[in-house]
């Protein structure tokens, strides 16, 4: 097993993957900015080193600081988490080249899957369904590009090639938009994402957001662990998360997933990865790969029983699949809503010192978060604090449990945005199952007019 973690991250994750080291006796190395000593991660690990001040620039995205951190600290192994350098190819590089381990795939796959025209390319060579779509960025001649929109067929969407978060992403109606569209993404991709290069895909109209978590190892095993549905999004943010995903069937399920399977396979992948889908129409298009864990990981443990995380350290340490396709089975349903420290109508971040905190509890409860009552949330992150889970033998006990446990969890002196989560999982829509990755958007829009 590996010596010694360094976990290169904050927050919730760190929290969660020290708890996943300690089970497998795994001593921890912490790293924390000056705003983040009192984490409770960073109170919990066996070490734990200031690593700069609270910009990122300065501390979690240093990368010259995180490696002679692991140096110093004799670790043997450095995990980044999700988000800041979960998907930096050059941070996964350079961990490797100074010989430590990186919890995670190689550079290599990091960068084909990075680069949505080459992951694109790589899946339909795989067999994996794709959205209709220029197949590589565009090039610089309106007319070509207003004639490809035209034989895509209308509406479509301009995205950067080496982007995410919605930016640099642009739907055109109509063929004479297209000059004016591909010059704004390709401003905001470089501005973004320091590559102007943008694509063309057809935009589907009232599509789900369906993602299949994987796990492989380095010795060719690969395996699927269901789908989860994160369709409730908000300005292409993920709000609420449920596994699986409904009216999915078996059949579908079986598909897709041996796909993605046989996907990881061809490029070569190793580790935790989530291949994320456009759905309509019962048909599934690929749109990205996730080459990290996602923060949505825990309601695919919660239905499977696999720890998600301790088998990406197991896998790390050169371990193989401890599961194989037939040891995986769906047991029930789990629903996940993220509680983040903002105002809930007009989401502005709300940081602060938490007077009062109380968590929920009863059957298929859980709640991964690093807050507690005299914790401040400091202004400089992501502002989620924590993630509840709610597990059950069906969706309508799960949607009850998760109802209750919000009703009972309590955050004063800031804002959160559980009041929102407690509509979400009381909507009809939302109940009845299947709601496009538009319509909380379009409820918040119709409930603020209104």
């Amino acid at each position: 097993m590996l010596d010694k973690v360094l976990i290169a991250n904050r927050g919730e994750i760190a929290l969660r993957i020290l708890r996943a080291c300690r089970q497998l006796d795994i001593p921890v190395v912490a790293v924390y900015s000056t705003a983040d000593q009192d984490q409770k991660h960073v109170l919990l690990a066996e070490e734990a080193v200031c690593i700069g001040p609270p910009n990122a620039d300065g501390s979690y995205l240093n990368m010259a600081t995180l490696m002679s951190t692991a140096e110093v600290a004799g670790a043997s192994a450095i995990h980044p988490g999700y988000g800041f350098l979960s998907e930096n190819a050059d941070f996964a590089e350079s961990v490797a080249e100074s010989g430590f381990t990186y919890i995670g795939p190689d550079a290599e796959t990091i960068r084909l899957m990075a680069d949505k025209t080459s992951a694109i390319q790589e899946m339909s060579a795989a067999g994996v369904p794709c959205v209709p779509g220029s197949g590589g960025p565009l090039s610089d001649d309106d007319q070509a590009n207003r004639q490809l929109a035209e034989s895509i067929g209308l509406p479509v969407i301009i995205k950067a090639v080496g982007g995410g978060g919605g930016r640099g992403m642009h739907v055109v109606h109509s063929a004479s938009e297209v000059p004016s569209a591909v010059d704004m993404a390709r401003r905001e991709a470089a501005s973004s994402f320091g590559n102007s290069l943008v694509y063309m895909e057809k935009f589907l109209e009232l599509p789900r957001h369906i993602e299949v978590q994987v796990l492989a190892d380095n010795y060719g095993n690969a395996i699927h662990l269901g789908e989860r549905d994160c369709s409730s999004q908000r300005r292409h943010q993920k709000v609420v998360e449920e596994a699986p995903a409904p009216g999915i069937t078996d059949a579908e399920r079986e598909r897709i997933g041996a796909l993605c399977v046989a996907a990881c396979q061809r490029i070569g992948y190793r580790g935790a990865g989530t291949f994320e889908f456009l759905y309509e129409n019962g048909e599934f298009h690929f749109i990205e790969m996730n080459t990290r864990i996602q923060v949505e990981h825990p309601v695919t443990e919660m239905i499977t029983g696999v720890d998600l995380v301790a088998e990406q350290l197991r896998i790390a340490a050169g371990y193989p699949l401890s599961y194989s396709q037939s040891d995986i089975e769906l047991s029930g349903h789990a629903i996940e809503c993220r509680v983040n420290a903002e105002h809930p109508t007009t989401f502005v971040p709300s940081p602060g010192r938490i007077t009062e905190y109380h968590t929920p509890g009863g059957p298929g409860i859980r709640l991964d978060s690093h807050a507690y009552a005299g914790y401040s949330v400091p202004p400089h992150y992501d502002s989620l604090i924590g993630k509840l889970i709610a597990h059950g033998p069906d969706r309508d006990t799960a949607l009850s449990r998760g109802e209750i446990a919000l009703s009972e969890m309590v955050v004063e002196g800031i804002h959160t945005n559980l009041d929102l989560h407690q509509q979400i999982l009381t909507d009809p829509h939302f109940v009845a199952g299947g709601v496009s990755i538009h319509y909380l958007e379009n409820k918040l829009r119709a409930d603020a007019d209104g």
